[in-house]
């Protein structure tokens, strides 16, 4: 599948949609089998899907985030939550000068935290923007690909990301993943970051994560996104 789009203005012009979308990801470690920019693949993966399904406008990724509690390893690089709020702004503004005047946030870092006050304060008066998925959303495409973990235990690097990088490009996918498996609770993760709690930046099971997996849980949120679009153009 392509990641980012190819589309050419004359394309778009074709097109012209009001709903724009939006892959936020991050550069951060992802543990020795996965590679620095999986969040950006991750939501990448997902807003291509989008895209191919509904008549959207497809925007290139946020490749740089809020990963602060990373910070412990080599290869992590981020922006102030202040930035990425600007970074969201400035691309809704320069949307509107062309008549699109609803954006989709497709996020693939949970740390980006900001992103959820961005939304609430851009809908007070109007529906302008949506984050996608949420919860509910990864909740069900767990369950429809029979994930073993939860997504409390399956935080980052484990079994839901591999899958995914299984599915969409699997050359990236390191040897070892399948011995790499560490659970760990982490009550002040805030305060400590990552390193306070993994030795390798792995809290998940990788060992769990298949190609078949990834498959469904990209199908499973593509069928998803429906509802969002809805109340997004309601």
């Amino acid at each position: 599948m392509n990641l980012w789009t190819t589309a050419t203005a004359a394309d778009e012009k074709r097109r012209n949609a009001t709903v724009a979308i939006l892959p936020i990801g991050s550069m951060e470690q992802h543990g020795p089998h996965l590679p620095l920019t999986t969040d950006t693949i991750v939501a990448s993966a997902i807003a291509s899907a989008l895209a191919d399904r509904y008549p959207t406008f497809l925007l290139p990724p946020v490749t740089i985030s809020c990963s602060h509690e990373h910070a412990a390893w080599k290869g992590t690089v981020s922006i102030s939550s202040s930035t990425l709020h600007a970074i969201i702004t400035d691309v809704q503004t320069s949307l509107r000068h062309q008549g699109i005047d609803r954006l989709v946030l497709v996020n693939g870092h949970g740390g980006n935290y900001v992103l959820s006050n961005v939304v609430q304060e851009a809908n007070s008066g109007q529906r302008r923007l949506a984050l996608f998925p949420g919860r509910t959303d990864w909740d069900r495409a767990r369950n429809d690909a029979g994930l073993a973990t939860s997504s409390h235990d399956d935080m980052h690097a484990g079994e839901l990301e591999t899958s995914i990088l299984l599915h969409v490009l699997p050359h990236t996918v390191r040897d070892g993943f399948d011995t790499a498996d560490h659970l760990a609770e982490r009550p002040h993760l805030l305060m400590l970051g990552m390193s306070a709690y993994t030795d390798t930046g792995i809290i998940g099971r990788p060992s769990q994560a298949s190609e078949v997996k990834g498959r469904v849980i990209l199908a499973s949120l593509t069928t998803a996104f429906a509802e969002t679009l809805s109340l997004l153009t309601q």
